[in-house]
């Protein structure tokens, strides 16, 4: 009966919304969420429907090209015969022509152009959708920064907690000294100021951890209140040596087009051919000495081959070429300037190591002159405004551990970063 009792409080806590859930989330679902919910991720569709446009458009340069057309035209002198025979009644052409006619070409052979076109289209699609991921990826940091800020604040608001607990004891015992008539009112009035600087301090650090709660939830597009909790990222420094950054790839994309630009070249140089056939009415036909309208037809085979564009063909390639060649040196620099980062920030995770190292010790030092000085005020020979600063120096020494270990977190993170792991 007692247990059946029990069951239905907690059901009825639960339902009435006392019994608070914390909600708990990670970096990895911060970083993904941001990046669905970022506005440049709608990008990656209007490129992709560019590109099928643009395909389908060049697609239907293989249909048959159909074109009508008509004229009227008046000219000054004809084609006449130089001969003239005795009773024969010589034809001539008319000044004035008229004529309609209906083209329909069918490409057979391009010279590969609209196929290297095509390769231009899909290979530019590739290259402006690993812009937008190299723009994406920079929202990567900014969640990583907004994300260990949250955590440090957690760090500071929990030491302060343990702060206000440690100053709330030496607040009882020093209002019981003061009953026994063994110490001083302004003893009390020290702990109660800290006391109120250690709120103070809450309520700053608690409007902080707030608004850096509001921009992350603008960023992944979710609501983030003060119960949410923020999952400790796991610490490892195993990094492959390779680097893996977006613009590497991006630097890939950019030789893949000049590639198929230099494939366009050499098409547009190469002959076409295509069939056609034209149907028409008008005077003359097909005969140019027929003086009346008529029906005519005409069909075959047609070559065209441009040679002007054998005069540029040389500076395209060297432009190309060029491109190639400032490319490389945009790679050679970025390569360089990301190993130089990963120098500095390999050193900050040892200074960080190395700091850690010596935090417990300081803190276990800080404790025992705090115990001690605890002990001499007991005593007389201690005032409260000496054991208040040991007080605020052990704590001080917990706060400056707390941030080293976020810090050297968000190194680990950032050498992830820029290394592009």
């Amino acid at each position: 009966m007692k247990t059946r009792t029990c069951i239905l409080i907690f059901l009825m806590l639960f339902s009435s919304g006392i019994i608070s859930q914390t909600t708990l989330i990670s970096l990895a679902e911060c970083q993904q969420k941001a990046q669905n919910n970022y506005p440049l991720i709608k990008q990656y569709d209007l490129i992709s429907l560019a590109e099928q446009y643009t395909l389908d458009n060049l697609t239907k340069d293989y249909l048959p090209q159909i074109s009508l057309n008509g004229q009227a035209s008046y000219q000054s002198d004809i084609t006449q015969l130089p001969i003239k025979v005795p009773g024969i009644n010589t034809p001539t052409m008319d000044k004035d022509q008229y004529k309609i006619t209906l083209d329909v070409s069918q490409l057979i052979w391009d010279g590969g152009t609209i196929r290297s076109q095509s390769g231009i289209t899909k290979a530019s699609t590739e290259l402006e959708k690993q812009k937008v991921e190299v723009n994406l990826y920079a929202v990567r940091e900014q969640i990583d920064q907004l994300y260990f800020g949250i955590l440090a604040l957690d760090e500071q608001l929990k030491q302060l907690h343990i702060l206000t607990a440690d100053l709330q004891t030496h607040h009882d015992r020093v209002k019981s000294m003061l009953k026994n008539g063994v110490a001083m009112a302004s003893d009390l009035d020290l702990v109660q100021v800290e006391l109120l600087n250690t709120e103070q301090n809450k309520i700053e650090l608690g409007l902080l951890r707030s608004a850096y709660l509001k921009m992350l939830s603008l960023f992944i597009n979710e609501n983030l209140d003060e119960s949410t909790e923020l999952q400790t990222p796991q610490e490892f420094i195993d990094f492959p040596p390779e680097i893996n950054r977006p613009e590497l790839a991006l630097y890939k994309k950019q030789r893949s087009l000049f590639e198929a630009q230099e494939t366009f070249i050499k098409a547009k140089n190469m002959p076409r051919f295509s069939l056609f056939v034209q149907g028409g009415y008008g005077r003359p036909g097909l005969n140019m000495m027929d003086p009346d309208f008529k029906l005519f037809a005409i069909g075959g085979i047609r070559l065209s081959w441009n040679f002007g564009n054998l005069y540029t063909k040389k500076n395209e390639e060297r432009l190309i070429e060029n491109d190639k060649n400032s490319v490389d040196v945009q790679e050679r620099t970025f390569l360089f300037t990301t190993n130089v980062q990963l120098a500095r920030v390999e050193k900050e995770i040892q200074k960080y190591q190395r700091l850690m190292e010596k935090d417990d010790e300081i803190i276990s030092l800080r404790n025992r002159i705090k115990t001690a000085g605890e002990s001499k005020y007991r005593n007389g020979v201690y005032s409260m405004n000496d054991l208040i600063n040991d007080i605020n120096a052990e704590n001080q020494a917990r706060v400056t551990k707390s941030l080293h270990e976020m810090q050297y977190l968000l190194s680990i993170y950032n050498y992830k970063h820029i290394q592009g792991i």
